[in-house]
């Protein structure tokens, strides 16, 4: 049987941190930007959800995903469009 290549999961404000040299591993969660009076775009709501405190990679996915959906719906993520 022929494998097939997995295509990632978008997951739009959510973002995976693997970084061995500093032994940090867990979902980064980024959401609400605005613009700074130096012109800079930063996100309002910022918040690292690390697997070993969460209990493993999924649980801190999901802790990452119910907390993003807790945020104002005005500074979630919108959804990806995808090109027709």
């Amino acid at each position: 049987m022929k494998r097939t290549k997995r295509r990632p999961v978008r997951r739009p404000g959510i973002s995976r941190i693997d970084q061995p040299s500093t032994r940090t591993y867990g979902w980064f969660v980024r959401a609400g930007f605005y613009k700074r009076r130096d012109g800079a775009y930063v996100p309002r709501h910022t918040r690292f959800f690390a697997d070993l405190t969460c209990g493993g990679k999924r649980r801190a996915l999901h802790a990452a995903q119910e907390y993003l959906a807790t945020l104002p719906p005005k500074h979630r993520p919108r959804a990806l469009r995808h090109a027709a």
